[in-house]
């Protein structure tokens, strides 16, 4: 098995509680492919080390990604990866076409914020507000 791992980066003025950002990260990274079943999470010491926030927050993140069936908790020793989202992982065929597309628009000259803003717009038009 590879070693993948997730690295938090809180920005502390986003208005996202802490918690959920991490919550989100984590989505984020079984979305990407980044963390797999069976890695392990960093421990909370390790996140507040590197984050500088409370351990509960850690805690109380990793109870949510408990509650979504995403990550088991085994005590004393650590948190692990159940399963992943989506499987839109690096390797995945939709991935690869979404490579191909952000070539083309760079090549086409369009700038990163309007790539976004086109992504964007699609997205809503496929997928309603509150369709997950």
């Amino acid at each position: 098995m590879a070693d993948h791992h997730v690295e938090y980066r809180i920005d502390r003025h986003s208005g996202i509680p802490t918690y959920l950002q991490i919550v989100q990260q984590t989505q984020q990274a079984l979305r990407m492919g980044l963390l797999e079943p069976g890695d392990k999470l960093p421990t909370a010491r390790e996140v507040v080390e590197a984050t500088a926030i409370n351990p509960n927050t850690v805690l109380k993140a990793y109870r949510e990604l408990e509650r979504a069936g995403l990550v088991e908790a085994r005590r004393g020793v650590g948190t692990f990866i159940l399963r992943t989202l989506d499987g839109t992982g690096t390797g995945s065929p939709l991935r690869a076409e979404l490579d191909g597309w952000a070539l083309r628009a760079r090549a086409a000259g369009i700038g990163r914020e309007s790539a976004a803003a086109l992504l964007t717009s699609v997205l809503d038009e496929h997928f309603p507000k509150g369709d997950q």
